[in-house]
C-alpha cells in the first residue's frame, strides 16, 4: 500500500516499543510512532509522492524536540480516536515533517451507495471525534472524500466532494471552527487497492480525516523543547 507512507515500524530498531492496539471496532496502526517522526524519520504524503499536502507550511525548519513534544500529543489523541467504530487511525506526517493523525472511514459506513447524505451511525461517530477533538483546538483538519473508479471522472468528482462537505460542515456543526477545516473531493485518483474487485473498490470509497499542528501549536511545543 503505497497511499500515504505509514508508520508500520514496529519491531524495527527505533520503534521497539512501539505497539499495535484495538479499541472496540475501531483501530490504531502504530501506536508510539509519532515522537519518532518528530525526530526526523522522512514519509511521503500522497500517492507515490503525490496529493494533498497535509497541514500548513510555516516556512522554517521545525527542530526534533520540537517534532518530539508534538509526536507525544498526536500519539496520546491517536490512541483516544483509536475508541471509533469502524475507523482505522493512523500516525502519518504533515507538509512540516511533524507527526499527524490520519483516520479514514469506509464510505459504506458513512453513506449510501452513490449518497452524500450522513447516515444515523455516522453522525454518531463523527459527534465523537467532535468531542474527543475538542481538547485540541490548535490544529488544522482535512477532510477528503475518495471514490472507486466506476462511472466517469465527473461523477466521481462530484461524489467525492460531496462527501468530504458533508463531513466537513458536520463537524462545523459540532463546534470546530470552518477556519480549521479543508475538505477536498480526490475522485478515484488516489486508490489504495486496485479497483479490479469488489473488494478493492470497497477499499477506495473511503472519507480520510488528517489532524496536523497549526501554528500556534508548534510555537508552544517550541517553547516546551527549549
Amino acid at each position: 500500500m503505497k497511499k500515504f507512507a505509514i508508520v508500520l515500524l514496529c519491531g524495527a530498531v527505533l520503534l521497539q516499543s512501539c505497539g499495535l492496539s484495538k479499541t472496540a471496532s475501531g483501530s490504531l496502526i502504530g501506536s508510539g510512532a509519532g515522537a519518532a517522526l518528530g525526530a526526523g524519520l522522512g514519509y511521503l504524503i500522497g500517492h507515490d509522492g503525490k496529493g494533498a499536502a497535509i497541514g500548513a507550511a510555516i516556512g522554517t525548519a521545525v527542530g526534533g524536540g520540537t517534532g518530539a513534544v508534538i509526536g507525544k500529543q498526536m500519539d496520546k489523541k491517536a490512541e483516544e480516536l483509536a475508541a471509533l467504530e469502524n475507523a482505522q487511525v493512523e500516525i502519518v506526517e504533515d507538509v512540516n515533517g511533524l507527526s499527524a493523525i490520519k483516520v479514514t472511514f469506509d464510505s459504506g459506513i458513512l453513506f449510501d451507495f452513490n449518497k452524500a447524505t450522513l447516515k444515523a451511525d455516522a453522525k454518531r461517530q463523527l459527534d465523537k471525534f467532535a468531542a474527543e477533538m475538542a481538547d485540541m483546538p490548535e490544529t488544522d483538519i482535512t477532510v477528503l472524500g475518495h471514490t472507486d473508479n466506476i462511472g466517469s471522472a465527473e461523477a466521481n468528482q462530484k461524489v467525492s466532494d460531496n462527501r468530504a462537505n458533508a463531513v466537513s460542515n458536520y463537524l462545523q456543526s459540532k463546534g470546530i471552527a470552518k477556519s480549521r477545516i479543508v475538505a477536498e473531493g480526490h475522485s478515484y485518483n488516489e486508490p489504495v487497492a486496485s479497483n479490479d474487485t469488489e473488494a478493492g473498490r470497497a477499499q477506495n470509497r473511503r472519507v480520510e480525516i488528517f489532524i496536523s499542528a497549526n501554528e500556534n501549536m508548534i510555537k508552544a511545543a517550541e517553547q516546551q523543547a527549549q
